[in-house]
């Protein structure tokens, strides 16, 4: 059974940062390209940022660019997502997800595992 485990969300002020953490559990690790997905309150859920199953490609959406980091330690089956520099408008549930394939991608629908999501709150 595929588990998808996210951890470090909460409350911060804006300029703050967090690191977000997804254990994986249940599939091979390692090659699966990983993803941090997100969902603001009315909203469709957005593409955050994207790895490769070996770490050599990243990808962002503009507006987290140069704030926020996602990596990866397939030794711990973990994907990680540093995020500075926070603003308000970074509230939301943030879900890593996994999909089989070299290349992560932006759609919600190439994925095929979700985690449950960790809430993060910005305030201003």
């Amino acid at each position: 059974q595929v588990q998808l485990v996210e951890s470090g969300g909460g409350l911060v002020q804006a300029g703050g940062s967090l690191r977000l953490s997804c254990a994986a559990s249940g599939l091979t690790f390692g090659v699966y390209a990983m993803g941090w997905f997100r969902q603001a309150p009315g909203k469709e859920r957005e593409f955050v940022a994207g790895i490769s199953p070996s770490g050599r490609i990243t990808q962002y959406t503009d507006s987290v660019k140069a704030r926020f980091t996602i990596s990866r330690d397939n030794a711990k089956n973990t994907v990680y997502l540093q995020m500075n520099t926070l603003k308000p408008e970074d509230t939301a549930v943030y879900y890593c997800a996994a999909k089989s394939g070299y290349y992560p991608e932006t759609t919600t629908l190439r994925y095929d595992y979700w985690g449950q999501g960790t809430q993060v709150t910005v305030s201003s």
